[in-house]
């Protein structure tokens, strides 16, 4: 398999809102590439009943599996990888994932979902922004020859560590149980970053500022910062590098095309903000389809 995609549209999310999304512009006639991961969208574990059409209650992750067998029918490639970059060079949005496919498109549509996790341990609240942080790209600096920890299982804590490698005197990544890819993991081996798994942070430490974190089996680590980083990559990671920033509440504003103040980039479902309902994010999700394609076709009638 080539490990460079160049595509039309890149939808990165594979729940109702980008399914939606790529439907839509797959019958448009755009090459469409979706990432993500189905299970870990929230209609996998939701039982629907609201929905118009549906006499309820029926399985959401009935509802998803029918979505993708839909998408791919209309040519829709689905990648099940986490994407963990997004950037833009010479015209072209350019995402990478976990599994390091690289993945260049015209225009793109965000549609992770709302998320922002927290650990939910003694000290979490009281020390952010004090050397708790949800973001390494915006606060890595910060650490310049300092050791940190991340916390977490899945592509975001691993893209944390390997970025904080750069920065940090020395890294730990904590995970109870590595999901991620084994690209991910064999990274982390060669910048010099400890993986403790089977771990869990039982308290981060510190009184004004972070003096540390104990384990679950009392061992302690002394840091200076702790990333909290749990699941897949957000909003606020991915879109750093082009520009894109969320709101105080983490959700992207949009405008009545679901267009963001990007350009070439629309986004959908929750990451919107409320209400998070499933009739919501399949709305939205063929709007953003629609106006990407709109926009895709109109970028090449200038290039005529």
């Amino acid at each position: 398999m080539s490990r460079v995609r160049r595509v039309d549209i890149l939808v990165v999310g594979c729940g109702p809102a980008g399914l939606q999304a790529a439907i839509t512009a797959a019958t448009w006639k755009m090459k469409v590439l979706v990432l993500g991961k189905p299970g870990k969208s929230a209609l996998a574990h939701a039982h629907v009943s609201d929905y118009f059409g549906v006499v309820g209650p029926i399985d959401g992750s009935e509802l998803l599996k029918n979505g993708l067998a839909q998408a791919k029918s209309r040519g829709v490639e689905v990648v099940e990888e986490d994407a963990v970059e997004l950037s833009r060079d010479d015209g072209l949005f350019k995402a990478k994932t976990e599994g390091g496919l690289t993945v260049l498109a015209d225009a793109v549509i965000l549609a992770m979902g709302a998320r922002r996790e927290r650990l939910g341990v003694e000290g979490e609240d009281r020390l952010l922004g004090r050397g708790v942080s949800y973001c390494a790209e915006c606060d890595c600096g910060f650490f310049r020859g300092l050791n940190v920890a991340v916390v977490g299982d899945e592509s975001a804590a691993a893209y944390a560590a390997l970025l904080l490698a750069d920065y940090a005197s020395k890294v730990w990544l904590v995970s109870e149980k590595i999901m991620f890819s084994r690209f991910l993991l064999e990274g982390l081996k060669r910048k010099g970053v400890e993986v403790l798994e089977g771990r869990r942070v039982r308290e981060i430490l510190g009184e004004n500022m972070v003096e540390g974190i104990v384990l679950d089996d009392g061992s302690k680590l002394d840091v200076k910062g702790v990333f909290i980083e749990l699941g897949s990559r957000g909003v606020l990671e991915l879109a750093f590098h082009i520009g894109l920033l969320p709101d105080e509440n983490g959700y992207l504003k949009v405008d009545r095309r679901q267009m963001t103040g990007v350009e070439g980039v629309y986004a959908c479902g929750d990451l919107c903000g409320p209400p998070l309902s499933l009739a919501k994010a399949v709305g939205e999700g063929y709007v953003a389809g629609f106006s990407a394609s709109n926009y895709v076709r109109s970028k090449r009638r200038g290039m005529d």
